[in-house]
């Protein structure tokens, strides 16, 4: 069993460092807000005698086997691992540092460079799933990095997913993030024109999806969300804001690497007009807000 730095205890990382503590791991948690942290103890009794508190990213890291962490975005990570206080400040030689925030392949590489040079093992983890796949532990994890530090983390990131996959070199999981995202939101764009489409024809809903959701238009956002999307339910894990920061990511990256992705850009402002209306906080099915029911 590892001696884990957990740095990140939200929607996702809370799940997440519970699957740990319940395998056996021990815990040391960081959060910026320390209630989540104080909050997450008291959720967990059985688990308090795995968790210890730290008052700092570098207090989380010292003396431990791995580093995690799942925070908000470039500058956040940046903060908590090579700030003043962060954790590779502290980090041991030899360590793991497993990272699932999704962010830019630029600062994956830089906090690669950075780690080999302190001697410890970096592997940039973003994940899929969504807060249901991090609750059941079934999220799936695209990982970029050497062989070496993927084989090191995979023994620790099973405990919260049911797929692994070394996908290529420091930053490539973020990347291969990017296009995933890119999907999804052209999934959801397609989704909500076609929910208003039917529902401006006066059809029947369920029967709708019985019919098209065993053929080529079935889908995980069809499976999952057609039905909310149907009764205006919004209250799920990921937000359009944080599909907005991904697409951005992924739009950035297109201008650097030279490919055409207008749909995806198109989709990032029809994200923007549902943020217009309110729905930067709800679920990324809160895309067919934008769109008027007939």
């Amino acid at each position: 069993m590892a001696n884990i730095a957990f740095i990140g205890i939200g929607v996702m990382g809370g799940p997440m460092a519970r699957h740990l503590g319940n395998d056996g791991h021990s815990l040391a948690l960081y959060n910026r807000t320390p209630a989540k942290v104080h909050a997450w103890i008291e959720a967990h009794p059985h688990l308090a005698d795995k968790a210890r508190v730290a008052a700092t990213p570098a207090e989380a890291a010292e003396g431990v086997d791995a580093v995690i962490t799942c925070v908000g975005n470039d500058d956040d990570l940046a903060q908590v691992i090579m700030g003043r206080q962060g954790a590779f400040t502290t980090l041991p030689k030899g360590a793991l540092f497993i990272d699932h925030t999704t962010v830019s392949a630029t600062i994956a590489r830089q906090i690669s460079v950075e780690g080999r040079a302190k001697n410890i093992l970096c592997v940039d983890a973003p994940v899929t799933g969504g807060q249901a796949g991090a609750e059941n532990g079934t999220l799936a994890i695209m990982c970029g990095g050497k062989k070496d530090a993927v084989d090191a983390a995979r023994p620790i990131i099973k405990s919260y997913s049911s797929r692994i996959v070394h996908v290529g070199g420091p930053g490539d999981g973020q990347t291969t993030k990017m296009v995933n995202q890119i999907c999804i939101a052209g999934v959801l764009g397609g989704l909500s024109e076609a929910m208003r489409f039917a529902q401006a024809s006066r059809l029947d809903l369920d029967k709708v999806f019985q019919a098209i959701s065993g053929g080529a238009a079935q889908s995980w956002q069809m499976d999952n969300r057609w039905k909310t999307m149907a009764e205006d339910s919004f209250d799920f894990g990921f937000a359009i804001d944080w599909m907005r920061k991904d697409l951005g990511l992924a739009l950035d990256k297109a201008r650097n690497n030279g490919a055409s992705i207008p749909v995806a850009a198109l989709l990032d402002q029809f994200f923007a007009e549902a943020q217009h209306l309110g729905a930067g906080r709800q679920d990324t099915s809160a895309l067919i807000r934008r769109l008027p029911r007939k």
